[in-house]
């Protein structure tokens, strides 16, 4: 459980070396992980130099291509690096059929592919399947794809009779395109990566998001973490142990598809600063109806946080209008600027990945990354 000292030494500080990221958009900040002032395996004895300890020559047999689906965390990633990205074009024949060229050559070389698969989902998935497959035929030594957010993973069990595993369909191709590793950030449940193979470097989201609230002052007695849905409880379990707060759950029910309702609030909130705690927002129908559920029953104020910001539909409208005063993501999904709006703030997982690409090229351990935080 942190203290107040330990808040205080993970604020940027300008005399440390580390000052806030002002590149681009007030709302977005860098991520951080884990606890401050630790070394892992690899030196690292400050959180802020996660993704740059890259080489100032660019590595030999190492090289990172960006999809069309997250293009600037892909470079963000090469940057940390100190590395360019790989050369790649991508077009498209006139009848939509999506056709690549690698214009350098990876014989032998160890290739990330940074590629979410989110929205629109089977235009993304297809790519990184063609984009495997790529690869293969040019004998790269290793092909890893870099899947900050791995689309279908909510059909991961059958519900009713006759309903397809569309996740287990999903790691099929991507292993059977030409996947020797996969790198994942909170799938949305843990034993997809059973669904796969090949190994899998499954890293959580949840240090990130940590460090900022600690930031905020977010911790310890008058905070509670807030699981939306009893599903999310060992989740918001983690963050809650974390920053030293209580843990709430809000049992719901869906009396119809896109329909929401609240039964009831496990756990004493009132007066209480609230912090909802989910993997992803979709449509944002749960997670502001948990909020608003919160403010009716006395929260002092009302936080939430995610790791994937899908926001389909009307959610950005949703978030606008409800109690929540702050929507913390990350970048693993871009959000379109017609869907940003002042309430949502954006951490980086740039740093993250870069580590984790660096670790997984020299075959060192990546769960040692958060070995402090669990």
């Amino acid at each position: 459980m942190p203290d107040s000292s330990e808040a205080r030494s993970i604020i940027p500080r300008e005399s440390e070396g580390i000052v806030p990221d002002d590149g681009g958009d007030a709302n977005v900040v860098s991520g951080v992980i884990a606890r401050p002032h630790r070394k892992t395996i690899d030196g690292i004895t400050n959180l802020a130099e996660l993704g740059t300890r890259a080489p100032q020559s660019p590595p030999k047999n190492f090289k990172i291509f960006a999809g069309n689906a997250n293009p600037k965390l892909a470079k963000d990633i090469a940057d940390c690096l100190n590395m360019p990205l790989g050369k790649l074009v991508t077009t498209r024949f006139a009848d939509g059929e999506i056709r690549c060229a690698i214009d350098e050559s990876i014989r032998g070389a160890d290739v990330f592919i940074v590629q979410p698969t989110c929205a629109p989902a089977n235009d993304t998935l297809m790519e990184l399947l063609i984009l495997c497959d790529a690869f293969k035929r040019a004998s790269a030594q290793r092909i890893v794809p870099i899947i900050p957010y791995l689309g279908y993973a909510r059909q991961d069990k059958k519900v009713r009779p006759r309903e397809p595993i569309t996740a287990k369909l999903v790691a099929d191709l991507i292993q059977h395109a030409g996947a020797d590793r996969i790198f994942a950030i909170d799938l949305h449940a843990g034993q997809i990566q059973g669904f796969f193979d090949r190994p899998v470097d499954h890293l959580p989201a949840q240090p990130i998001i940590a460090e900022y609230l600690i930031g905020k002052g977010l911790f310890d007695k008058g905070v509670t973490i807030v699981s939306p849905d009893v599903g999310g409880v060992e989740r918001a379990t983690i963050l809650a142990e974390r920053l030293g707060a209580n843990l709430a759950i809000v049992a719901k029910r869906r009396p119809e598809p896109g329909k929401v309702k609240v039964i009831d609030v496990i756990g004493n909130i009132d007066g209480e600063i609230c912090i909802l705690m989910d993997d992803m927002i979709d449509s944002g129908g749960s997670i502001t109806a948990a909020a608003n559920e919160l403010a009716d029953r006395g929260a002092k104020e009302i936080y939430a946080c995610c790791t994937h910001p899908v926001l389909s539909g009307d959610a950005s409208r949703r978030i606008e209008d409800s109690a929540i005063a702050e929507l913390v993501v990350t970048d693993t999904i871009p959000i379109p600027p017609e869907r940003m709006i002042s309430k949502i703030t954006v951490l980086s997982v740039a740093k993250v990945c870069a580590e984790a690409i660096l670790r997984i090229h020299s075959d060192d351990s990546v769960s040692t990354m958060f070995e402090k935080f669990w």
